[in-house]
């Protein structure tokens, strides 16, 4: 990776340093705390939240017809996630342990919290439980993926990819013919000298 990559990379590593120092101001605005990955609560503020707690039903009654009839499209994706989920688990502790690269952390990823929320129903609930997971899988495997891509094909695009993976700006340049053998050795032994808290850190 040239120099002007490595500090476009270092000024990105920067920038979500300042974001978590601004989320730990909100936190603090919110009164709560993080306990070992766990949100807790001010008394007070627990209190407020269950006194603004809409009723289940009071949702369904407010809810929107087109929500309502989207409602079994959006869960019926809940199947083809599953399955991506378990395959994509199977396939990296498979192949990553083969090539002697990290497994990535899936509950770095998979992020489930929203339903302890008190000022949430049920209803309310299940939808954060839901989108938590789902996305969570999306990001889990795009994460497998990039480190795949990373091992195999570490080549820029000729054209810009959008929201590109994290390791994408470390990869060759389109074109960038000289020593092909050299560059995925070279992308290789990065990608198995990653700290396995990389997951963590980001």
């Amino acid at each position: 990776m040239d120099e002007r990559f490595q500090n476009l990379r270092e000024r990105f590593d920067r920038i979500e340093d300042e974001v978590e120092r601004a989320l730990e101001k909100r936190r603090a605005a919110l009164r709560y705390r993080l306990q070992k990955g766990k949100a807790i609560f001010e008394r007070e503020a627990l209190e407020a939240h269950r006194a603004i707690k809409k009723s289940a039903l009071r949702s369904l009654a407010d809810a929107y017809l087109r929500n309502l009839i989207a409602a079994p499209f959006i869960y019926a994706v809940v199947l083809p996630l599953a399955a991506l989920d378990i395959v994509a688990t199977l396939y990296q502790n498979v192949a990553f342990r083969l090539w002697r690269i990290p497994v990535v952390s899936r509950k770095a990823y998979v992020v489930i919290d929203r339903h302890r929320l008190a000022y949430l129903n049920w209803i309310q609930k299940l939808n954060c439980v839901y989108c938590g997971y789902a996305n969570g899988v999306l990001g889990y495997v795009s994460e497998i993926a990039s480190r795949t891509e990373r091992y195999w094909c570490p080549i820029k695009h000729a054209v810009r990819v959008k929201n590109a993976h994290s390791r994408y700006l470390e990869f060759s340049d389109y074109g960038e013919a000289d020593n092909v053998d050299a560059m995925y050795k070279r992308h290789r032994e990065s990608l198995r000298e990653e700290s396995a808290d990389r997951d963590d850190q980001h």
